[in-house]
């Protein structure tokens, strides 16, 4: 059971880029969040989450004998809403309430949305200063960390982007 969940409920298990579809999975749990309406409990969620892959990541790794398997994605998974807590944050500011799903999923949004996602899987893979060092943590912290921070360097792009967008 702890390896199925770590593996990303069997989404790990396919054969060609577990890591995306890992992602996807995490779409959907940032989608969840957004649906309890609360800031705290969207919060709470993701850092559950985290806590949650770095345990069951760390098992796994003990149950396959290897370091970081492909197979597992529960740290890709947990990473994805922390990708959107610069977009919420702003969108939180400008309204005082958590934003709903259609904000990030309707006609005007969804290539943003996507672009979030593509930028994520960017920074997975390329690893850049100090996501690739992350991953000698010990255990799971090596496997999901270097996902948190490559999630901190999408929220840089998000804000970034932001910024750019309000000062024009």
């Amino acid at each position: 059971m702890k390896l199925w969940v770590a593996q990303g409920f069997g989404v790990g298990r396919i054969p060609v880029a577990p890591g995306t579809f890992g992602s996807v999975v995490g779409v959907l749990w940032f989608g969840l969040l957004l649906l309890t309406g609360s800031m705290w409990l969207f919060v709470a969620g993701t850092i559950a989450a985290i806590a949650l892959s770095v345990w069951l990541c760390g098992v796994a790794e003990k149950t396959l004998g290897q370091t970081d398997p492909g197979s597992v994605v529960l740290d890709e998974i947990a990473a994805i809403p922390v990708c959107f807590l610069g977009w919420v944050a702003v969108l939180v500011f400008k309204t005082g309430a958590l934003p709903g799903v259609a904000q990030f999923f309707s006609a005007p949004t969804w290539p943003l949305t996507l672009g979030v996602f593509v930028a994520f899987r960017f920074f997975d893979v390329a690893k850049p200063w100090p996501v690739y060092q992350s991953q000698s943590l010990p255990g799971g912290w090596g496997v999901t960390i270097d996902d948190v921070l490559a999630a901190v360097y999408v929220n840089a792009v998000v804000l970034l982007v932001y910024a750019g967008k309000t000062l024009l």
